[in-house]
């Protein structure tokens, strides 16, 4: 399967205009989300097939919003979106309950699989993840409908979505996918750390397109103080009005 189309939306992502990535060292990271996991989950880094293979903060954030509040999650199909190298899909898949029969998806571009394949094993979560190729703007792949199949339409339950905006030349193709996936019974979990103007531009075209709150959790006054914003996604409909969500029964730190 090629990782892009020939279509001159996807040539968004041609090396020659992606941001220069840091010079980091491959290494292998080990949490356990202060103390969220009883086993600490292993997660390697490495930057050599794109920004996406290291950790980064909003995605720390979303692991331990989901391991804290959502521990449960039997019967849900989950969906995690630009998994980099699956930080959040895997401490979901670790830390929270889910039926045996189900299993987790986590998706990136196809620089990313080979990372995503190499976390899944390091944790040994094979019965409980598999890692596929979906790119933004394109058709929703035959892997992630056969996931979430099972469900009472052919959308996730669950979406995870963490630093997913960091490249404005890809925010129409970020919003087409979540336009895709999220279903009339979708919850999609967005965290992204704001870095610059036009990320709030894309969260505003989010808000024109969904229903969105921001989820308050035990810490997060001190995240927002950080530019670390966690936000609820679910199809927009009239009756729906926009509330926030109360959720202060644990507290985290996303350091």
């Amino acid at each position: 399967m090629s990782s892009r189309s020939s279509s001159p939306e996807n040539n968004v992502f041609s090396s020659s205009i992606i941001p220069e990535r840091e010079n980091k060292a491959a290494t292998t990271t080990s949490t356990d989300f202060n103390g969220l996991l009883t086993a600490p989950l292993l997660l390697h880094e490495d930057l050599k097939d794109g920004c996406g293979g290291q950790l980064w903060p909003a995605g720390m954030t979303l692991a331990k919003y989901m391991l804290a509040y959502h521990s449960g999650l039997h019967g849900k199909s989950v969906l995690e979106i630009g998994a980099g190298g699956g930080l959040v899909g895997l401490a979901v898949a670790r830390g929270c309950h889910m039926d045996a029969s189900q299993k987790l998806l986590i998706t990136d571009q196809i620089s990313m699989l080979s990372l995503m394949q190499k976390n899944i094993a390091l944790n040994k979560l094979e019965s409980k993840v598999d890692a596929c190729i979906y790119d933004w703007g394109e058709p929703m792949p035959s892997e992630v409908l056969k996931a979430v199949s099972s469900s009472a339409t052919p959308h996730p339950d669950i979406v995870l979505a963490a630093d997913c905006v960091y490249f404005e030349p890809a925010f129409p193709l970020l919003l087409k996918t979540l336009s895709d996936i999220i279903g009339p019974n979708t919850a999609c979990y967005f965290c992204f750390k704001k870095r610059r103007k036009a990320d709030m531009r894309f969260i505003r075209d989010m808000m024109k397109t969904f229903c969105v709150t921001e989820v308050e959790y035990g810490d997060h006054e001190v995240d927002r103080k950080s530019s670390i914003f966690l936000y609820k996604l679910t199809m927009k409909q009239a009756s729906r009005k926009q509330q926030p969500l109360t959720e202060q029964s644990a507290s985290f730190s996303s350091e």
